[in-house]
């Protein structure tokens, strides 16, 4: 698992920057990945010409994507052509019945953690946990969507007997940050990464000096930039369902890794204190 440019497949590279391109580099962008075999075949100046750009447009976003020119960029993606380029999972059609989607959904799903697998740095990802395993508390932060996917981390998490909280009220999530110090660790939750909540809260977790993780689908939004550390997921839009909810299922199952590693970590602290909980939440059900 890697995390660098130089790692990731030229779908990955283009996928992880979208955010960041100009209106000129989104249509590279999407000439590139809809159009592979005619800048296989094409010399730069075709290429340029078919999108209506100047070359050196298109020379800049090669480098921008970590390649040395145009020519390095065809190179690899005629290497890349045999794992099929443009979109891996089929796209959702108005016709399609309900087994057709449920198809879709799953591959869809499948495909996204294949691709997140794929762009996890592991160093960062085992960093992740030692951050999490000495702090002195934790807390998960995240809005809108990402609200949920904290909830559920805090619903993990809190089974391995550490100090962990969570808020579900914005207003709430801003006091919290305020009261968090340096020995903390505070774990952001956010797809874009570019909210104005989730932005401004990380200001104050910086000016508390308060250790930051952000999982979140944009490798170089606001977000990635300023936190400690990053985990990012990556995952695809179609007409029917937004990357936002694909992108879930990534977060979701990037924290179930941290906390199985935990409790890998943890041992029987670990146990014993699953074991206080379930034996809490047995009195709950119904014989």
């Amino acid at each position: 698992m890697k995390a660098s440019l130089e790692n990731k497949n030229i779908r990955m590279r283009i996928k992880s920057l979208t955010s960041t391109f100009s209106e000129k580099e989104k249509m590279i962008a999407e000439f590139i990945l809809n159009e592979p075999e005619k800048v296989i075949r094409g010399t730069i100046n075709q290429v340029a010409t078919e999108i209506d750009l100047a070359d050196s447009t298109v020379f800049r976003f090669c480098k921008r994507l970590g390649y040395n020119g145009f020519q390095d960029l065809k190179i690899a993606l005629a290497s890349e052509q045999n794992t099929v380029l443009n979109d891996i999972h089929e796209k959702i059609e108005k016709e399609d019945d309900e087994k057709t989607v449920l198809d879709k959904i799953f591959q869809s799903n499948i495909q996204t953690l294949s691709d997140t697998l794929e762009v996890i740095d592991e160093e960062q990802f085992s960093l992740a946990i030692e951050k999490i395993i000495t702090s002195k508390k934790i807390e998960f932060f995240g809005f809108g969507g990402s609200n949920v996917v904290a909830m559920d981390a805090y619903h993990k998490f809190i089974r391995a007997g550490l100090p962990v909280n969570y808020q579900v009220d914005s207003h709430l999530q801003l006091m919290a940050s305020s009261q968090l110090k340096k020995e903390d660790i505070a774990i952001l939750i956010s797809h874009t990464g570019h909210t104005r909540e989730i932005i401004e809260l990380l200001e104050v977790l910086k000016e508390n000096d308060v250790y930051t993780i952000g999982i979140t689908g944009f490798a170089d939004s606001p977000l990635s930039r300023e936190v400690d550390l990053k985990l990012n997921t990556l995952s695809e839009e179609t007409d029917f369902r937004s990357e936002a909810l694909a992108s879930r299922i990534a977060q979701l199952s990037i924290l179930d890794a941290l906390y199985v590693s935990l409790m890998i970590r943890l041992g029987d602290k670990g146990t014993e204190s699953l074991d206080t909980i379930r034996q809490a939440i047995s009195k709950k059900r119904i014989n």
